[in-house]
């Protein structure tokens, strides 16, 4: 299950955030944001070294400073290395941070992840445009 969100989050670029909320939306389903966080604090430590520190909350700030697996501040340094910058309050600009995958890509790879969950007897249904007469 949480397979999913690390391919999305080994996407985000060094320097860049997105939101715990935001990859529940993008991956639909039965993704909540809660369910991210707790992908984020399970991340795997091996070779694909999981950029779980890209991950922040919807007001752009860290959460995982009261987390026990994590050295207060971790996280907040590991993206203040990337050149992410936090305000007095802890926050950094999603509008200048947080990223977004372009969309059409986006939708390619929802699809083939999709589509290899159904099964090999399963059969996907394609609409095909009408045809101008």
């Amino acid at each position: 299950m949480f397979e999913r969100i690390y391919r999305l989050v080994l996407r985000i670029p060094k320097g860049r955030v997105m939101t715990y909320g935001q990859i529940a939306r993008l991956l639909e389903g039965s993704y909540s944001p809660r369910l991210v966080g707790w992908a984020m604090h399970a991340t795997p430590h091996d070779e694909r070294n999981i950029p779980w520190h890209r991950v922040i909350n919807s007001r752009g700030a860290i959460s995982t400073d009261r987390v026990i697996p994590y050295a207060p501040g971790l996280q907040g340094s590991l993206l203040e290395a990337e050149g992410v910058v936090f305000d007095e309050r802890g926050r950094c600009d999603l509008e200048v941070y947080q990223w977004s995958p372009r969309s059409a890509r986006f939708k390619q790879i929802i699809a083939s992840q999709t589509k290899s969950r159904r099964g090999k007897g399963a059969k996907a249904t394609r609409v095909s445009p009408k045809k101008p007469r």
